[in-house]
């Protein structure tokens, strides 16, 4: 149950509320009541106290990120933002211009915050607490400007996202639903566990954004050595809350691409594929896959309509390549290189050589950091449990090209006449094997209406 104190602050902010926000209120309460009760039916374990959840929960509880508090103020600043209607007052012209401000501003910020932690890095800064003065003020007033700004430039691009997805089709009753809604933020991390002897995916605990990299391999190092299992702290790039938790970021091409891909998982969550979405790994796995194709095709469809002179150049045909030197090196291909570290960890842990496949990933983790890949912190089980999820290419941590499940989705989408026509067929799945027989039948919905 929410906390009193919760509830008299909400209280107290829509009895501030002017006229028009509580039209607004009455008309979406019912799905809002319906989605947030969906996302504490899936957020919530289903297994009995003392179960594994709660064994991983007892290292993690005091650092838990608190979903509730995030949704309520988020709630209350779309709904404010919605009550003021200040994006249909505004041409399209200046909407545009508002989205691009508001990214630079983020661009700034961040490039002023790199600056400070430089100076604190630098041996050669005598005194780094004063020599941040100066930028501490500027990051103080790009901050502000940020925050300013940033509920009507997420007002706008939540428009341009929905016109995108009603131009597909992807509606109910001419709207899409559920509405698109996000929030840009801190994101929290997520504490991911997998078994040691087989890549699976078992526990993803939700953390303050804020660890301190001795914090994390702290919480790891006690699961890990508690339980036997294998453990992983990582970063996200959005949470499929509602409105959606998505990272803040100066690039329009990716904002747009994971406001899109969490939508879709909000499209989906209230469909079988979504409803079952902790039923099975592969489950998980069509899920994901699909809303990253999803997310990408809505992307880039968002730039082609609101942005062109954003949209990358399209790929020139590539010239015949000059023959190398015998003594050149080929270039180190990441996603190759991980597809292969991934087939071979499947191997020898099918084999039983769990201690040999952990040995060999941290070997191949030290390749990995001689070529650059400096933040690849750890890699191991649980690694390829959150990663290989994202089965949209080929290769990399998935092992996609030996996957059937990201494989089969991928098939789907090109058997597809439409986006619309995939993500639709895709969403009544409950099983793996539907989507086999969906593939190897052609089975999909000629007439549905897409792009």
């Amino acid at each position: 149950m929410v906390k009193s104190a919760l509830m008299d602050r909400w209280l107290a902010v829509m009895m501030r509320l002017p006229g028009r926000f509580l039209r607004i209120w009455e008309i979406t309460w019912q799905p809002l009541a319906v989605l947030l009760a969906i996302s504490l039916l899936l957020g919530s374990s289903s297994l009995p106290p003392g179960d594994r959840t709660e064994r991983v929960r007892a290292f993690t509880r005091q650092v838990e990120f608190d979903y509730v508090q995030w949704t309520l103020d988020a709630l209350q600043i779309k709904f404010t933002q919605a009550a003021l209607g200040d994006s249909d007052y505004i041409t399209e012209a200046a909407r545009k211009q508002i989205v691009l401000d508001y990214l630079d501003l983020v661009g700034q910020t961040q490039r002023t915050e790199w600056e400070i932690s430089l100076l604190f890095t630098d041996p050669n800064t005598p005194n780094p607490q004063q020599a941040a003065q100066p930028l501490r003020h500027k990051l103080e007033q790009l901050r502000s400007q940020r925050d300013q700004i940033a509920p009507l430039a997420e007002s706008i691009l939540q428009s341009q996202v929905s016109y995108v997805t009603n131009r597909m089709g992807l509606t109910l009753g001419g709207q899409p639903t559920p509405p698109v809604l996000y929030h840009s933020t801190p994101l929290p991390l997520a504490l991911i566990v997998s078994p040691r002897e087989v890549i699976r995916q078992d526990e993803s605990i939700s953390l303050l954004p804020d660890l301190t990299t001795d914090q994390r391999a702290e919480i790891e190092e006690r699961v890990d050595h508690s339980l036997n299992v294998s453990s992983l702290v990582v970063d996200i790039g959005g949470v499929g809350t509602y409105p959606t938790m998505v990272q803040q970021t100066s690039s329009l091409a990716w904002l747009s691409e994971v406001v899109s891909h969490e939508w879709v998982h909000n499209y989906l969550t209230l469909r079988p594929l979504g409803i079952n979405y902790l039923t099975s790994p592969a489950l998980r796995v069509m899920n994901e896959t699909t809303a990253s194709i999803a997310g990408k095709e809505i992307g880039r469809a968002v730039l082609e309509q609101f942005y062109p002179e954003l949209l990358p150049p399209p790929s020139p045909q590539p010239a015949p390549a000059p023959p190398k030197l015998p003594e050149e090196p080929p270039a180190f291909d990441f996603r190759k290189e991980m597809n292969i570290t991934r087939v071979t960890v499947d191997q020898l842990l099918a084999e039983g050589k769990v201690e040999e496949a952990e040995a060999y990933m941290e070997a191949r983790r030290q390749i990995f950091w001689e070529q650059g890949y400096h933040s690849l912190r750890k890699l191991n089980q649980a690694y390829f449990a959150f990663y290989g999820a994202y089965a949209d290419e080929p290769g990399g941590a998935s092992g996609a090209s030996e996957d059937p499940v990201g494989t089969a989705v991928r098939a789907l989408r090109a058997q597809s006449p439409s986006l619309t026509a995939f993500i639709n067929r895709m969403s009544w799945f409950y099983s793996f094997e539907q989507l086999q027989q969906a593939v190897s039948q052609g089975d999909v919905d000629q007439t549905t209406p897409g792009s």
